[in-house]
């Protein structure tokens, strides 16, 4: 769909079916009313769609099509189960990822057995070891299936798995290959358990195993090849600093050449544009793109920048509630653990692992290079109505008369910050209905709690004044 070339998309005869019509509720009393309006208006609706009355024709249905998917032309994993009823569902609501009216249902994943040949072990971006199964070529739901997860350590311990063995494999989610069963029956004579290698696969590093965690790392970090080039080429993924002209294939062959050995060094490229435009398959105008996009990269905000670091746990979605919250990364490298665990999102293991980057001095040394360099670190201002709430700190609790994310939004405009766990450091707790255990430590720690009555007199006063 991305394709730049409209005729070369249309050949792949692309369809779009809805199973859902935002604003739907405005204009009828049910989802199935709204469903069969769009279908008169012309857009594609499932042809198999139920309406049923009750859970036993509901329960029909999912048997029904527990085989009979397997002679439609597409491939679907489950059925998905709505409140039929708009009023229900509003009255249901949402989580903070998916709505309490509508459930998917998941059919027992295909199997296929197959025997295990060897086991290699893959060494990701954060130095996690992943070993995986590799396996005599078996058909399984309509894939030709040679190679399968298994893991970690644990999982291949509690499966007893062994060179040799006939394994059952499934598709987690109809998707990815993994072991799930040993047929123990048909284990060659002479096997031997298998012993989880102690060393990085490719630097020969002694692997560790923090306490709580199910994977081994190689903790050389900064020298281990498959580290490096993973780190690199989530830097310069498109969720992060979205750098055109530098994908994986040319993010190793800069490593190899010995231009690219962490990310800072992307920004020092351009020393080298003579020499990469003589590689094979550069080019001038290649590598011009590559610097252009280079340069452009250092427009990237502040919360991407920080989810491009690659710090272990800090995902996309964290990076955004960090760099909301701190307002720049000289603030944060600050922070300690508890100070950490107040933002919403950040636990222990999050808390811990940004402690421990910003206090690893070959990151410190990176991440000054790339101040240096000119990427933002620090976060767009945000448009203030006053400075009533500046240098409070709130945290929200029980159930008000407008969603949260509106009075975090509030006091964040009037100079305020929200927190996700009550500190002693916290100003106020803004408690609904039913405020519980945060209700309780505020009460123990002695901070203040408002209600929203209080909240917009506070505000008031500030317009008043």
């Amino acid at each position: 769909m991305k394709l730049l070339d409209p005729s070369e998309v249309a050949k792949r005869r692309l369809d779009c079916f809805l199973y859902y019509i935002p604003g739907g509720e405005q204009f009828f009393a049910t989802h199935y009313e709204s469903l069969q309006a769009a279908k008169q208006w012309g857009f594609q609706v499932s042809e198999h769609i139920r309406l049923c009355n009750n859970m036993d024709e509901v329960l029909q249905f999912i048997h029904h099509w527990d085989t009979a998917r397997k002679s439609l032309p597409f491939a679907t994993d489950g059925v998905v189960i709505k409140v039929n009823d708009f009023a229900q569902q509003k009255s249901l609501g949402m989580t903070a990822k998916s709505p309490r009216w509508a459930t998917a249902f998941k059919f027992k994943a295909e199997q296929a057995a197959t025997r295990l040949l060897s086991v290699d072990f893959q060494v990701g971006r954060t130095g996690a070891i992943t070993p995986v199964a590799n396996l005599e070529p078996v058909l399984l739901a309509g894939t030709t299936v040679k190679r399968a997860s298994l893991h970690n350590a644990d999982q291949i311990a509690l499966l007893d798995i062994r060179e040799g063995d006939t394994v059952i494999i499934e598709k987690g989610g109809e998707i990815i290959p993994k072991v799930v069963q040993v047929d123990i029956s048909q284990r060659p004579d002479g096997s031997v358990p298998f012993q989880y290698i102690t060393h990085c696969p490719e630097c020969g590093t002694l692997l560790v195993r923090d306490e709580g965690e199910a994977k081994h790392y190689c903790p050389n970090e900064m020298h281990c090849p498959p580290q490096i080039i993973g780190r690199l080429i989530h830097f310069v993924g498109r969720k992060a600093m979205d750098i055109d002209g530098l994908g994986d294939e040319t993010v190793i062959v800069l490593h190899k050449q010995g231009w690219l050995n962490n990310i800072a060094d992307i920004y020092d490229l351009h020393q080298y544009r003579d020499a990469m435009i003589a590689l094979e398959r550069m080019g001038e105008k290649s590598v011009d793109n590559l610097l252009a996009g280079i340069e452009a990269s250092k427009n990237t905000p502040f919360a991407r920048v920080l989810f491009a670091l690659g710090i272990r746990y800090v995902g996309e979605t964290t990076a955004k509630k960090i760099a909301a919250a701190v307002g720049s990364l000289d603030v944060l490298s600050r922070y300690g653990e508890e100070e950490l665990k107040t933002i919403d999102e950040v636990g222990g293991r999050i808390a811990q692992s940004i402690v421990a980057y910003f206090t690893n001095i070959d990151n410190l040394k990176i991440v000054h290079r790339l101040q240096v360099a000119g990427l933002h670190f620090e976060a767009a201002a945000k448009e203030m109505l006053s400075d009533k709430l500046s240098g409070k700190s709130f945290v929200i609790t029980g159930t008000l008369s407008r969603p949260r994310d509106d009075f975090k939004a509030l006091i964040e405009q009037h100079g305020g910050t929200v927190q996700s766990a009550v500190s002693s450091k916290t100003s106020y707790l803004l408690a609904g209905e039913k405020g519980g255990s945060k209700l309780k430590k505020a009460e123990q720690l002695g901070v203040d709690v408002i209600d929203e009555e209080l909240l917009m007199k506070m505000l008031q006063e500030k317009v008043d004044g």
